[in-house]
């Protein structure tokens, strides 16, 4: 995937199977200068499609890790977000999907802090 030249790609990897990264799924994080941090997800072949998220907008990050990627080393890395166009963001079968969190909130909470933004919870309980 080409980004601008001014882009720095903080991380990258692809779905896998079996571990191996067999898959046409493709995952980014990258930045560009002080502007931005996005998340990326390129899918297909002969026909692509390109997902992207701003990273300050996510709402909520979940990790996955079924038996099946206990045994691989994988998991999958659920985002939640605020976007119309993605607000559910998978990144399926990656490895080292704990440090890829746990970078991840990091990354969330640093550009949040940069941008002043801060996200409000609120909780609705059935009781009166």
């Amino acid at each position: 995937m080409k980004f601008d030249k001014d882009c720095e790609i903080l991380w990258k990897d692809r779905k896998r199977r079996f571990g191996l990264p067999l898959s046409f799924y493709r995952y980014y994080i990258v930045k560009k200068g002080r502007q931005w941090v996005k998340f990326f997800r390129h899918k297909g072949f002969f026909h692509s499609v390109i997902d992207e998220i701003n990273v300050y907008r996510c709402l909520d990050v979940t990790l996955f890790v079924s038996f099946y990627d206990k045994i691989f080393g994988t998991g999958t890395i659920e985002i939640l977000s605020n976007d119309a166009n993605a607000p559910v963001f998978h990144m399926r079968h990656i490895k080292n999907p704990y440090q890829v969190r746990a970078s991840i909130s990091n990354l969330i909470e640093t550009e949040r802090k940069k941008r002043n933004i801060e996200i409000t919870e609120f909780q609705v309980s059935g009781k009166n």
